[in-house]
């Protein structure tokens, strides 16, 4: 049984049964490319001890939805998998986990990597960074959804 295409949750990721789901049937699709999002052990100089991300899920997965209706506008044929954790992250845990699959790799990459700039964008996940000596909410999504000013500076990043 494949997972849901969108998903978040407390659940460790995976990105083979992402692949799997997107890959089956999916004959006209040339290239899959995955990018798995994983807890580091640094950040702003500090070491990082742990992580705890915050949703709230019905309108993450709403915002996954928008997503993906964004790829598929701008790429018709991709396909998507999101999921993002929440809960108790330890370092080098995946904390987002994407897959696209397009006719051609260079659609691929591109997707995949609108993908993540719209979630740090608009996703509602926020990061409770916890180092040593201390912890800090770290900002969340900022843009508007519906600014197309954010929206073309994703598609720029992703495209560059």
């Amino acid at each position: 049984m494949n997972p849901p295409l969108l998903g978040i949750g407390p659940a460790p990721l995976a990105l083979a049964p992402l692949v799997q789901a997107i890959a089956a049937g999916a004959r006209d699709q040339g290239a899959v490319v995955s990018f798995l999002g994983l807890v580091r052990d640094h950040n702003v100089g500090r070491r990082v001890q742990h992580i705890v991300y915050d949703a709230y899920e019905p309108l993450a997965i709403k915002a996954f939805e928008r997503i993906a209706a964004e790829i598929a506008g701008r790429w018709p044929a991709a396909r998507l998998a999101l999921h993002h954790r929440t809960g108790r992250l330890e370092i080098g845990e995946a904390s987002v986990a994407i897959v696209v699959a397009t006719a051609h790799r260079a659609e691929a990459y591109a997707a995949c990597r609108y993908a993540i700039e719209r979630v740090k964008q608009i996703a509602p996940v926020w990061k409770h960074e916890y180092f040593e000596g201390g912890d800090v909410w770290i900002e969340g999504a900022t843009a508007d959804p519906d600014d197309q000013a954010a929206r073309a500076d994703a598609e720029r990043v992703a495209c560059a």
